[in-house]
């Protein structure tokens, strides 16, 4: 599977952004796509994760009401849409693929195998 994640860039507070999360390899309807981000200095942290269906989603707290996961298969591809940016919301973005065919939309980093490159994303105050 090979994921490749862009959309990202430089943006205001209260503006938003659509990141894209292209796959290839397996059918992309087999596993589950979640979006983790890593800012500067701390660790990886889940975002948002959506099912292999597209059914079932899930998301961090704080992007409750401001991020949108969700996926074409079709087109494989994902996408996350972020409004209502705020400059905590910087970070490097990754996309991921679950395999697990029990999986949902986990938010386990250590259940997703396949990573994509990351697309950086900054908020201006």
């Amino acid at each position: 599977v090979r994921l490749q994640a862009f959309g990202g860039g430089l943006v205001q507070a209260g503006g938003f952004l659509r990141l894209s999360c292209a796959a290839s390899g397996r059918p992309f309807s087999n596993y589950a796509i979640g979006w983790f981000r890593q800012a500067s200095g701390k660790e990886r942290e889940f975002v948002v994760a959506v099912s292999r269906s597209g059914g079932s989603t899930s998301y961090l707290d704080s992007v409750k009401g401001r991020f949108t996961i969700s996926r074409d298969n079709a087109k494989n591809t994902v996408y996350l849409q972020m409004n209502s940016l705020k400059p905590e919301d910087t970070a490097v973005y990754y996309c991921a693929a679950d395999l697990r065919t029990s999986g949902g939309a986990s938010s386990r980093r250590y259940e997703y195998e396949y990573w994509g490159q990351g697309t950086l994303v900054t908020v201006s105050s």
